[in-house]
């Protein structure tokens, strides 16, 4: 089977005191090994809720989560931080990186969290640097680096454990289209190394760039 993730009747519910908030609703989905993604919706469509439920980040109020064949439902937090540090790569708009680490260190840090030893953690993050066509630029810190370089940070950092997924929450929103641009060639080069990505946008030119789009409006997508 080629399914790496499949969502079946997903609803996630917030219950306040007033009221209860649907942000997703009966959601299906069935994501390929080595497909290129994106998820586009406005602010308040429900796209963070499903980018958290894939990422396991938060978990679904009913329906069922397998991720390779496995049901996410049934983990515990100790299983879910695995997946979330060895099987997902994040990237994010704001790109957490570490003011005070340079690149190369930013890079190793979620490696030394994962204990892999030193020599090899470094082989690993100058590796994901050249990817991403930073390895002049190794032991500059992120206010010597553009935007365009910090978000390239955050992706070798994203891939440097080699993980099945990436999941990319607005990668180009910080971003001028000259940079965001280049954020996507690399994005697209991942896609065709093998690399399953998912994002997550509100732009439709940048949706457009994947092979697959979803479109979600008020907690339901559409294709």
């Amino acid at each position: 089977m080629n399914n790496l993730i499949v969502l079946s009747d997903v609803c996630k519910t917030y219950n306040s005191k007033n009221n209860s908030v649907h942000a997703l609703q009966h959601i299906n989905i069935n994501i390929n090994r080595g497909q290129f993604v994106s998820v586009i919706g406005q602010s308040g469509s429900g796209k963070s809720t499903l980018m958290n439920i894939l990422g396991c980040l938060d978990t679904p109020t009913s329906g069922e989560y397998l991720l390779d064949n496995i049901p996410v439902s049934g983990m515990n937090e100790s299983q879910l931080s695995f997946i979330r540090n060895n099987i997902i790569g994040f990237i994010f708009q704001s790109f957490n990186l570490i003011p005070s680490l340079n690149a190369l260190e930013n890079v190793e840090l979620p490696l030394i969290y994962r204990g892999i030893k030193k020599s090899k953690r470094k082989f690993l993050a100058l590796n994901s640097l050249k990817i991403v066509g930073l390895e002049k630029r190794i032991y500059h810190r992120p206010f010597e680096l553009s935007g365009g370089q910090q978000q390239r940070v955050a992706i070798a950092r994203a891939i440097a454990a080699d993980p099945k997924i990436i999941l990319a929450d607005e990668p180009t929103g910080n971003l001028d289209s000259n940079s965001g641009n280049e954020i996507m060639d690399i994005l697209k080069q991942l896609h065709h190394q093998g690399t399953t990505i998912i994002l997550i946008t509100h732009d439709n030119n940048i949706a457009k760039m994947a092979e697959t789009c979803i479109k979600i409006s008020d907690g339901k997508i559409s294709f």
